[in-house]
């Protein structure tokens, strides 16, 4: 995610923080929790949720290029005691021409 550049104007960050521990869940957690207990297959019942939106985020150099941007989100949750990460990128996958970046070896996800 180092890679997104959004120093030309191009681009925008979200977030939103859901605070659920005893209280009532809004529909974005709850198909949280689902895909989690469907993945890991385990119970899962989440107390926090933090969502990161980056929308139309243009690859570094946004000089370059500002035509091919991404959308894709990172879904932090925990339940206290296990914590998860869901990472979902917009239909088709990302579409920055890596070829362009200064570095080649791009990688979607985490290690």
């Amino acid at each position: 995610w180092d890679n997104a550049d959004f120093s030309r104007g191009v681009g925008t960050t979200f977030y939103q923080e859901f605070h659920t521990l005893n209280t009532a869940k809004p529909p974005f957690v709850r198909d949280v929790e689902a895909k989690i207990r469907r993945y890991m297959r385990s119970s899962y019942s989440a107390a926090w949720t933090l969502k990161i939106t980056w929308e139309k985020a243009p690859a570094y150099a946004a000089r370059t290029d500002t035509r091919r941007t991404n959308t894709y989100q990172a879904i932090l949750t925990t339940d206290g005691f296990k914590s998860y990460v869901l990472m979902l990128y917009q239909q088709g996958g990302m579409q920055w021409d890596y070829t362009r970046l200064p570095a080649t070896n791009v990688l979607i996800g985490y290690t």
